[in-house]
């Protein structure tokens, strides 16, 4: 039976390049998404046995989306495909759960050889990122530590990407009111009190591309 892939990446050229490569190796690509919104959605329909996440989406980033992901379909497996290849964001990736952590200046055989990885139980990382970690054992780096819950964080993204409090509220099916909340906690625990100094916080954490 063909591994069943879900590809969400906002860059259409981009996916449909990634689906046909997957396609020729003898994959089945069961679903696209431009944002992480609608790839958690259609995971939870799908239930693929793979789910490709770009980290930096609209609307939901691949870290989030990955955990949102396990939570409805606990059988897919995850791999981020990113251009950062420092600690923190491999780390925060794996803790995220994913299983696969490619970089996008890898070759195309670097993807097909992370699913290869993944599907045996495998944790796979790009050589170039896999150097981090080394790091992060030896103790050589000091690691980010991001100070912001995965709600706290889905709206920084959303206000980065100029929505609203009422249209955050709506798509994280919150009320007002909690939303509200949790931008003056997130602005109070970062010590940014506008706009643009989120949207340069956002950028940094890979939340956004600049």
């Amino acid at each position: 039976m063909a591994i069943r892939i879900l590809i969400a990446e906002d860059h259409q050229l981009v996916r449909q390049g990634i689906r046909a490569l997957l396609e020729k190796a003898g994959y089945l690509v069961v679903g696209e998404a431009s944002d992480g919104r609608e790839a958690f959605r259609l995971a939870q329909t799908l239930q693929p046995n793979i789910a490709i996440l770009d980290l930096s989406m609209p609307m939901l980033n691949g870290l989030d989306a990955a955990r949102e992901i396990q939570k409805v379909s606990r059988n897919t497996k995850t791999i981020l495909l990113t251009m950062y290849t420092e600690r923190p964001y491999v780390i925060q990736a794996l803790q995220a759960g994913a299983k696969g952590y490619v970089l996008k200046t890898q070759t195309s055989e670097d993807l097909l050889r992370a699913i290869q990885e993944v599907m045996r139980g495998s944790v796979y990382v790009s050589p170039s990122a896999a150097v981090s970690l080394v790091d992060a054992c030896l103790g050589n780096a000091q690691s980010l530590q991001d100070p912001l819950t995965p709600r706290e964080r889905q709206v920084l993204q959303l206000v980065a990407e100029g929505h609203t409090t009422k249209a955050i509220a709506d798509v994280l099916s919150i009320s007002f009111k909690t939303a509200e909340s949790h931008r003056n906690r997130m602005m109070k625990k970062l010590d940014i009190h506008d706009t643009a100094g989120l949207v340069r916080y956002a950028v940094r954490r890979g939340l956004l591309t600049p």
